[in-house]
C-alpha cells in the first residue's frame, strides 16, 4: 500500500517537477536612469501561480493562445509579486508587458519598464513566486554585469549601484553550480532518480551496476557539453517523453532478465544521451556565467554525478540486508520495477500530450 501511494504521488508531481526552477531574471539600467526588468518563467506554471492571487482557475487542457491572452491580463498581478527596494523605498514599474514564448516549450516573460530615483545608490530585490534558486543578472549602463543566485523568496544582497559590479570568484561559481547540479537530481529530479533506480535493480552484483552507470555518465556528459555549446539540440517536447520512455524500458527489462546483456549497455548509453539533453535544457535556461562558462558547465555536471551516486548509495544501504536473500528478486526487484515501469509509461503519455 505504501509503495502504491508513493507511486501515485511521484507520477502526479513529476510532469511539473522542474517548472519552478525555470526562472531567470535580468535587470538592465541605462545611462538616463531608466531600467528594464525581464522575468522569465514557464508560462503554464506562471499562470497557475498568478491565478491563485487573482482568484481564478486554470481550465484543463488550456490552449496556448488562451493561456497567453490570460497572462497578458495578469500583468498588474505579476507586478505586485516583485519588489525593487531602492535606498529604503519601493520603486514601481511604469509599464508591464507580457512576452509569450517564441516556441511551445520555451519560457514566457514579463517585461517591466521604469525609472530609478535620482542619485539612487543601493538596490535590493525580491520575487515572491518561486521557491527554487534562480539567477538575477544585473547589467549596468557602463557595461559591467554580475549574476547573483537568489534562493527562493529570499531578498537579494544589497547591490551598490554607484560602482562597477564585482565579479564572482571562480570558487563561488563552482560551488553554486555544483549545488545546482546536485539538487537537480536530489530532490528535484524524480525522473532521473527512477532511471538510476532502474539500473540499480537489474542485478545485486557490483560489476553490472558500475558498467551501466559508467555508460550512462559518459553519454549524458557528451550531450550536455555538446548541447550547451550549440552543437546538438532537441526540443524538450521531444526529449522529455523519450526520457520517460527510457525509465519504463529499463524497468520492464528488469522483469525479463537478471543479467547485463550487451544491448542493455548500448541502450543505456543511448538513453544517457537523451538525459544529457534534458540536463542541458535546464542548464541553458538557468544560464551560465559568461566569464566562467566552462567552470559552471563542469561543476554542474559533477553535481549531477554526485546526486546520482547518492541515489545509488541510499538504494544500496536500504536494499543491502535483502540483496543476498533468495526472495530479493521476487519481493523487491519485480514489485519495484513494475511500479517504475508504470510511472514511466504514464509520464510518457502525459508528456507526449502536453
Amino acid at each position: 500500500m505504501a509503495l502504491a501511494i508513493w507511486a501515485i504521488l511521484v507520477a502526479t508531481l513529476a510532469p511539473i517537477a522542474h517548472e519552478a526552477e525555470r526562472t531567470r531574471v535580468t535587470l538592465s539600467f541605462s545611462a538616463d536612469g531608466r531600467f528594464v526588468l525581464e522575468v522569465a518563467n514557464d508560462p503554464l506554471w506562471l499562470l497557475m501561480r498568478l491565478e491563485t492571487f487573482a482568484g481564478g482557475l486554470v481550465p484543463a487542457n488550456m490552449a496556448p493562445a488562451a493561456r497567453d491572452a490570460r497572462l497578458a491580463q495578469l500583468g498588474a498581478v505579476f507586478a505586485d509579486r516583485i519588489v525593487l527596494f531602492v535606498d529604503g523605498h519601493e520603486v514601481r514599474a511604469e509599464s508591464v508587458a507580457y512576452l509569450p514564448p517564441a516556441e511551445s516549450d520555451a519560457l514566457a516573460a514579463f517585461r517591466l519598464h521604469g525609472r530609478m530615483p535620482r542619485s539612487a545608490s543601493t538596490l535590493r530585490w525580491l520575487y515572491g513566486l518561486v521557491a527554487d534558486p534562480y539567477p538575477l543578472e544585473i547589467r549596468q549602463a557602463g557595461g559591467s554585469s554580475a549574476i547573483e543566485w537568489i534562493h527562493g523568496t529570499n531578498w537579494s544582497s544589497v547591490i551598490d549601484l554607484t560602482r562597477s559590479l564585482p565579479r564572482q570568484t571562480r570558487w563561488a561559481i563552482a560551488r553554486e553550480y555544483l549545488w545546482l547540479g546536485y539538487t537537480h537530481i536530489l530532490p528535484k529530479g524524480l525522473d532521473h532518480i527512477l532511471f538510476v533506480l532502474g539500473l540499480f535493480l537489474l542485478s545485486p552484483r557490483l560489476k553490472p551496476m558500475l558498467l551501466q552507470v559508467t555508460a550512462f555518465t559518459i553519454a549524458h556528459s557528451i550531450t550536455l557539453g555538446l548541447s550547451i555549446y550549440g552543437v546538438v539540440s532537441l526540443p524538450s517536447r521531444v526529449v522529455e517523453p523519450l526520457i520517460a520512455l527510457s525509465i519504463a524500458y529499463v524497468a520492464i527489462e528488469n522483469l525479463l532478465t537478471r543479467e547485463l546483456k550487451p544491448w542493455r549497455l548500448a541502450l543505456v548509453f543511448m538513453f544517457g544521451l537523451l538525459h544529457g539533453l534534458g540536463f542541458a535544457g535546464v542548464l541553458r535556461e538557468l544560464g551560465l556565467p559568461r566569464e566562467e562558462f566552462l567552470t559552471g558547465l563542469l561543476t554542474f555536471n559533477l553535481g549531477v554525478e554526485g546526486g546520482q551516486l547518492t541515489v545509488i548509495a541510499i538504494a544500496t544501504l536500504v536494499a543491502w540486508p535483502a540483496m543476498t536473500r533468495g526472495w530479493y528478486r521476487h519481493r523487491v526487484v519485480i514489485p519495484a520495477s513494475l511500479v517504475i515501469a508504470a510511472i514511466g509509461l504514464y509520464w510518457t503519455i502525459v508528456r507526449s500530450a502536453a
